[in-house]
């Protein structure tokens, strides 16, 4: 990822038109869900629908990732990412000009997917420009642009009972054009670029354990982060009959929450050890899904989620803190192919919760299931944690062979 010819001072202004794209590409991402309970209110829209409507903005960003990477990678990041920004005119254009309905709603959701792809477009733009020693720090700040989720789920349900729904799609149009602007005026390819990879290579660390493993732990942590991020409003509404607006503020501050814990997981990792931290993150993610199953009322559940979303933060920051570990050399192919697992994560998650209230009635059995998931994880962790020589400290001890 990172150019051989990085400059010891870097650029400032790319990294901070790199964290605004980010920021901005990461809130329409998630804008659907943030809005569900209004564009849902009275339609009888059935809840897996509703699942998959929000779910697939996720899924094409996923997708997305790792093609566009290849892109950044050929043409250079700053032309991509000025081309994604333009491209998602077109999607809120046509959610905010075109008749409501699922038939609008289905083209949107998947255009809209198209941002949550910045990620491989503006990472690896700010990372050419800096050494090694200061790529945990910038890829911090860069990926700090995930607080995104909190500015939707805060502001677009306020805006939609002040306008209407429709029209905060237009109104998103203001911070895009904004965004768009300074990237064009900030933003620059470092000197030197890296080269281009091929598909092959990606198949070929597709091949190997550690990218898979590496992938399913994303998937748990990174795909409830987002999925949650998406889903919790309409969760919130439908099954506490709170307001759209406090699911948003509820889901905002959550989503806040496991914001700022990425970077403390990534810093903690490198204290007292990976493996061991992902472990008992994972039992406590699973923990935090049952609790909120059994969850007597909007309290306790508010609660846990946030706690839950925490968890689930700093679990992002530990997989990336391994990831370089294992991967020295291949950084950017496995962190593209680790990246889009755990947006795929984040497609199913609401997808999974929708189908199961369709069909039981509850959310009850969904939260139960991703309670499962994280408890199966973590005794993967363990196991593989167990197989390593006492002492031995790398990314491969969470690698069950």
């Amino acid at each position: 990822m990172r150019s051989a010819a990085a400059e010891p001072g870097g650029h400032t202004p790319t990294l901070i038109a790199c964290f605004v794209h980010f920021d901005v590409c990461f809130m329409l991402w998630v804008l659907i869900g943030a809005l569900a309970p209004f564009v849902f209110d009275g339609t009888h829209v059935r809840a897996g629908l509703k699942g998959l409507l929000i779910g697939l903005p996720i899924l094409t960003g996923s997708l997305l990732r790792v093609p566009l990477g290849m892109l950044s990678d050929r043409f250079g990041g700053r032309r991509i990412a000025l081309a994604l920004l333009v491209f998602l005119f077109v999607p809120l254009s046509l959610a905010w000009l075109a008749s409501p309905g699922v038939g609008t709603l289905l083209p949107v959701s998947i255009m809209l997917g198209t941002a949550g792809s910045s990620f491989a477009a503006v990472l690896p733009l700010a990372s050419r420009w800096y050494p090694a020693e200061r790529q945990g720090l910038v890829m911090g700040i860069a990926a700090a642009g995930n607080s995104g989720t909190v500015l939707a789920n805060m502001f677009a349900p306020r805006l939609a009972v002040a306008f209407g729904w429709q029209n905060v799609f237009g109104l998103a149009l203001l911070p895009l054009a904004l965004a768009l602007m300074l990237f064009l005026i900030l933003a620059k390819d470092a000197p030197a670029q890296g080269s281009a990879r091929g598909s092959g290579e990606y198949f070929a660390a597709l091949t190997q354990a550690d990218t898979i493993w590496f992938c399913a732990y994303y998937c748990v942590t990174f795909g409830g982060y987002v999925g949650l991020s998406s889903f919790l409003p309409v969760f919130l509404h439908d099954q506490f009959d709170v307001s759209a607006v406090a699911a948003g503020s509820i889901t905002a501050a959550a989503a806040f929450c496991g914001s700022l814990s990425r970077p403390l997981g990534g810093y903690m990792a490198d204290r007292i050890g990976g493996g061991r931290m992902l472990q008992v993150l994972f039992v406590v993610i699973a923990l935090t899904y049952a609790a909120i199953a059994a969850a007597p009322g909007i309290s306790v559940a508010a609660a846990m989620v946030v706690v839950t979303m925490m968890s689930l933060g700093l679990g992002n920051g530990v997989v990336f803190q391994l990831v370089p570990l294992r991967f020295p050399r291949e950084i950017g192919i496995v962190t593209g192919l680790v990246g889009a697992a755990g947006g795929i994560g984040g497609f199913l998650l609401p997808t999974l919760m929708g189908t199961i209230k369709q069909a039981t009635g509850a959310f009850t059995s969904g939260f139960i299931l991703l309670a499962m998931s994280a408890a199966t994880a973590a005794i993967v962790v363990r196991a593989a944690r167990q197989a390593q020589p006492q002492g031995e400290w790398s990314a491969g001890d969470l690698v069950a062979e």
